[in-house]
C-alpha cells in the first residue's frame, strides 16, 4: 500500500510540473512583440509590416514509468503557433522512432501527440533523445526542430543477485570476538539510486561440522557492507567447519530477496607443544657399521594431525661429542629416526646416553599452557664384533731411491687390529716381484733392484697392494695400496755423440757438432759439460747450448785423421763423467760440402788405419776372391753339360747306348688324331730334368736323373723287355721296329703311340748313300752293313747292331 502511495505522489508531482509548464507559456501573459514577432515594423518609416519570426521550442523532460501496462499511451502533445496560419504536420526523428532501438514511439501528425508504442525496460534502454518537426503540406519546415528527451521511470522489477554461488574464508582458532572473516558481495540490476537497488544482508541458517557441535550463534553480518564477523571463539577441536545460509533483499530488506552461502573453516593455531610419549628408549648397535635407523621416537601433539603446528623437529641435545649419531623427522609419523653416520667402536664405548629433545617446527602460540620442547633418555648399546684389520695409512706412501739394494727395510708396523688378533701379512699385488714381506711382523723389505724405467711405472711411481688378516680368522681381511715413488739416482754416465767425423779443410768454418745423453732423468742429466785436456794445443771445445758443443781445429791442419780426447760430464751430484776421443778426418771437400778426397787423407794420415778400417778391407778381398773362383767352377760345369748334351744328341758319347734318335720334323696322324700329345711324355721316366746352365744357349737343356712320370698312368708297375737281337736281313729292321712299337703301346708306364713318326735326314754333303737299300728284297746274307759306318756317325750303332761279328 505505501508504494501505491508513493507512485500517485510521484504522478501527481510530475503533472503538476506540466500545467505549470503550460501555464508559464500562455499568450495572454507574453509581449506581443514576443508572442507576434512577424507584425513588428521593418525598417525606420513607421510602417507595420508583417515579418516573419523564427522561434524555438522548449519542451521539459518527459519521465514514463517502465513496464506500463497501457499500451498506446500518450506521453506529451508539441503545438506549432503556425496552426493559425495554415495546416501543420508533426514528425518526429531519432532513436527509438526510426533509429535503434526503432517501433518504441510515434506522434500524431495532425495533433502533436507523442506516444509509445510498447512497454519500456530501463534495464535495457533507460532514456531517448528525440527530435521533433513541425513542417508545411509541402514539406517545408515551419519551425526550428525541438529536442524531446524521453527518462524511463524505474521499477523494482529486479531481485538482488549474489556475485558468487558460495562464499569460502577462514578464521584462526579462538579469534577473538569481532574479528572479520569475510565480505559478501551482491548486484541488483534496477536504479541505484533508489530504493529498488538498496540492498540489505542477513544470515538466515548456521550448520556445524561435526554437526551439532555447537549449538550457539557465531558470526554476525552487517547488513548495509556484508561483511562476517566472529561473535566468539571456537577451538578447532570441538569444531572445524561453519556453513552458512545468506539472504540479500533490496527495498532495504523488504523488497525482492535471493539466497546465497558462504563456508568458513576454523584453521589450526599452535596452541598444544610435543611430548614425547617414554621418558626412556633403549637401542642396541653393531660395531663399525654405518646404519640408516637404530630406532625410533615417538611424540604427540594436540594440533592438527599433517598441519604445520604438527610438524616437529629433533635434536641431540648431550651425549654425542664424537658426532656419531644423527636424527630426523618422519614427514608421515612425526616419529624421530635415529642413525648411525659414523661408525662405533665396541673397544672404545660401550654404550652411548643421548639426550634429545623435540620442538614444533611452528613457534608456541602465546595463548598455549605447554612448554614449547620435550625431553627424553636413549640409551645406545653397543655390540662387540670381530674387526677387519686396519692400515695405520691407507695408501702407504714411500720415496725409495732406484738404486736401493736388495735386502733393504722400506716399511714396518703399517697395520692393526682393533681385538689385538694376530695378523698374517702378504703381497696380492707386485707386477715387478721387487718386494717381499714379513708375513708374521709386515716388515716391507726389496728382493730386487728398483728399475725406474720399468713399465709398471708411471710417473716414477710404483704401485702394489698388501693384503693383511686375521690369523685366527682368515676371512676378516684387508687390502691396502703401496705407493713407491722412486727417486731418480745418477747411476748412468752420458754418452758422447759422434765418435767419429770429417771436416773440410777448405770450408769456413771448420767444426764437428757433438752431442751428449744421458739415461738418468733430471737433474741427474742435462745441462752436460764439455772438456779437454789442459794440454791439448791444436783443437778447442766451445759449449753452445746445454746438450751440445762444437769441436774446432786451432790452426790448419794437413790432410788426415786425428784422434782428440774429448770428456762430458752430467749435471748429477756427485756427477759422472764419459772420456773418450773423437776421431776427425780432415779432407778436401767438393761445391756440396763433401769429402772429395777421403782416401788421399787416409793413407796420408799420422795415426794410421783404424782396426776397422783394416776389417772392412779384409772383407772385401775375401768377397772378390770367393765371387773369382764361383765364376770360374760355374764355367766349367756350363762346359761339361754342354757336352754331355750334345753327346746325347749326336750319339757320340760311349756311356749311353741307348737308341738315340734325333727328330727334325713331327707330322700327326691328320684329321683323325683328336688328341696331340706333348713330346716332353715320351721321356723315360727315369730320367729327370737338370736346369739349365747359366753358360748354355737359351733354349738348351740337359735332361739327367728322373723325369716327371705322367698324372694319368700308373706308375712303378713292371716294363716289358724290349727286344734287343740282332736282325738278320734288312727286312727284320721293320718287324723290329714293330716289336718295339708294339711292347712301348702295352707299357703302362709310358704314354701309348697312336701315330707312327716319320724321321727324315736332310743335310748338305753327307756321306751315307740313298737308304733305299733298307726297302731291298735282299736278305740278311746278302746284305753288307759295313756301308752303315759310310753313312756317318748318326748309323755307326746301328751298323754294330746288325754285323753278324
Amino acid at each position: 500500500m505505501t508504494m501505491a502511495l508513493k507512485l500517485l505522489l510521484k504522478l501527481c508531482c510530475t503533472l503538476a510540473t506540466l500545467l505549470c509548464q503550460v501555464w508559464s507559456s500562455s499568450p495572454s501573459d507574453l509581449d506581443p512583440a514576443i508572442l507576434y514577432p512577424w507584425q513588428q515594423a521593418k525598417g525606420g518609416t513607421g510602417v507595420s509590416v508583417l515579418s516573419r519570426v523564427k522561434r524555438d521550442w522548449i519542451i521539459p523532460p518527459i519521465r514514463v514509468s517502465e513496464n506500463s501496462k497501457i499500451i498506446p499511451e500518450n506521453l506529451v502533445q508539441i503545438k506549432s503557433d503556425k496552426v493559425f496560419s495554415g495546416e501543420v504536420i508533426y514528425k518526429l526523428d531519432g532513436p527509438g522512432v526510426n533509429q535503434e532501438p526503432k517501433d518504441f514511439f510515434e506522434i500524431d501528425e495532425k495533433t502533436g501527440w507523442i506516444k509509445s508504442k510498447k512497454p519500456l525496460d530501463r534495464e535495457t534502454h533507460n532514456s531517448f533523445k528525440l527530435k521533433a518537426f513541425a513542417l508545411s503540406p509541402s514539406g517545408q519546415r515551419l519551425e526550428n526542430p525541438t529536442t524531446i528527451e524521453i527518462y524511463v521511470l524505474d521499477q523494482n522489477d529486479n531481485r538482488p543477485v549474489f556475485t558468487q554461488p558460495e562464499f569460502f574464508a577462514s578464521v584462526p582458532e579462538f579469534a577473538p570476538p569481532g574479528t572479520s572473516v569475510m565480505r559478501v558481495t551482491a548486484t541488483d540490476a534496477d536504479d541505484i539510486a533508489t530504493e529498488n537497488a538498496a540492498l540489505s544482508f542477513s544470515i538466515i541458517s548456521q550448520q556445524s561440522f561435526p554437526k551439532n557441535s555447537i549449538n550457539q550463534t557465531v558470526f554476525g553480518i552487517r547488513d548495509k557492507t556484508g561483511e562476517i564477523y566472529t561473535l566468539m571463539g571456537m577451538d578447532r577441536k570441538v569444531v572445524q567447519k561453519f556453513r552458512l545460509t545468506l539472504q540479500v533483499a533490496d527495498m532495504s530488506g523488504i523488497g525482492l530477496a535471493s539466497v546465497g552461502y558462504a563456508t568458513i573453516e576454523i584453521t589450526d593455531i599452535n596452541n598444544h607443544g610435543p611430548r614425547f610419549n617414554r621418558s626412556t628408549y633403549t637401542f642396541n648397535v653393531k660395531e663399525n657399521t654405518h646404519m640408516s635407523e637404530v630406532g625410533r621416537v615417538d611424540t604427540m601433539d594436540g594440533d592438527e594431525p599433517g598441519g604445520r603446528n604438527w610438524k616437529v623437529e629433533y635434536t641431540i641435545a648431550h651425549g654425542d661429542p664424537g658426532r656419531h649419531f644423527a636424527i630426523i623427522s618422519d614427514p608421515v609419523s612425526n616419529q624421530g629416526i635415529l642413525s648411525v653416520i659414523k661408525p662405533l667402536d665396541f673397544e672404545n664405548q660401550a654404550e652411548h646416553q643421548l639426550i634429545l629433545t623435540v620442538a614444533n617446527v611452528a613457534p608456541l602460540h602465546n595463548i598455549s599452557p605447554d612448554a614449547p620442547t620435550s625431553s627424553a633418555t636413549v640409551q645406545v648399546v653397543v655390540m662387540n664384533e670381530n674387526e677387519a684389520p686396519q692400515f695405520y695409512k691407507d695408501p702407504l706412501k714411500l720415496n725409495v731411491p732406484e738404486s736401493v739394494e736388495p735386502g733393504t727395510i722400506l716399511a714396518t708396523n703399517i697395520a692393526h687390529d682393533p681385538d689385538n688378533s694376530k695378523l698374517r701379512f702378504e703381497i696380492s699385488y707386485d707386477p715387478e716381484k721387487w718386494l717381499s714381506i714379513n708375513q708374521d711382523t709386515g716388515e716391507i723389505t726389496t728382493r730386487k733392484v728398483l728399475n725406474i724405467r720399468s713399465p709398471s711405472v708411471r710417473k716414477n711411481i710404483y704401485h702394489a697392494t698388501i693384503k693383511v688378516s686375521d690369523a685366527d680368522a682368515p676371512e676378516s681381511s684387508t687390502s691396502g695400496n703401496l705407493e713407491i715413488f722412486l727417486l731418480e739416482m745418477n747411476d748412468h754416465a752420458p754418452q758422447l755423440f759422434p765418435l767419429r767425423g770429417t771436416m773440410c779443410s777448405d770450408h769456413e768454418p771448420m767444426g764437428l757438432l757433438l752431442s751428449a745423453m744421458d739415461e738418468d732423468m733430471s737433474p741427474h742429466a742435462a745441462p752436460f759439460h764439455f772438456g779437454m785436456p789442459v794440454d791439448e794445443a791444436n783443437w778447442t771445445l766451445s759449449q753452445i747450448n746445454e746438450t751440445h758443443a762444437v769441436l774446432k781445429p786451432l790452426m790448419n791442419l794437413n790432410y788426415g785423421q786425428f784422434s782428440i780426447p774429448v770428456s762430458v760430464s752430467d749435471s748429477g751430484n756427485p756427477s759422472m763423467t764419459f772420456s773418450g776421443h773423437v776421431n776427425v778426418t780432415v779432407c778436401p771437400c767438393n761445391s756440396n760440402g763433401e769429402c772429395a778426397a777421403t782416401s788421399a787423407a787416409i793413407f796420408g794420415t799420422r795415426v794410421g788405419f783404424s782396426f776397422l778400417a783394416t776389417i772392412i778391407i779384409v772383407v772385401s778381398v775375401v768377397i772378390l776372391v770367393l765371387l773369382l773362383l764361383l765364376a770360374v767352377t760355374m764355367r766349367v760345369c756350363s762346359r761339361h753339360y754342354m757336352k754331355k748334351g750334345v753327346g746325347l744328341l749326336v750319339g757320340v758319347s760311349d756311356d749311353d747306348i741307348r737308341d738315340n734318335v734325333l727328330n727334325y720334323d713331327e707330322q700327326g696322324g691328320g684329321e683323325q688324331d683328336e688328341n696331340a700329345f706333348n713330346i716332353n711324355l715320351l721321356r723315360n721316366p727315369s730320367d729327370n730334368a737338370m736346369p739349365p746352365s747359366p753358360f748354355m744357349p737359351p733354349g738348351s737343356s740337359v735332361h739327367r736323373g728322373k723325369q716327371p712320370l705322367r698324372r694319368d698312368a700308373p706308375h712303378n708297375l713292371p716294363s716289358p723287355s724290349y727286344p734287343r737281337r740282332h736282325p738278320t736281313e734288312h727286312t727284320d729292321i721293320e718287324d723290329f721296329i714293330n716289336d718295339g712299337l708294339d711292347v712301348a703301346d702295352h707299357d703302362p708306364n709310358v704314354p701309348p703311340y697312336d701315330t707312327a713318326l716319320i724321321y727324315d735326314y736332310e743335310g748338305d754333303g753327307s756321306l751315307a748313300g740313298s737308304l733305299s737299300s733298307i726297302a731291298s728284297g735282299s736278305s740278311d746274307g746278302d746284305q753288307d752293313y759295313d756301308y752303315l759306318n759310310d753313312w756317318g756317325p748318326r748309323f755307326k750303332k746301328l751298323a754294330n747292331m746288325y754285323d753278324p761279328r
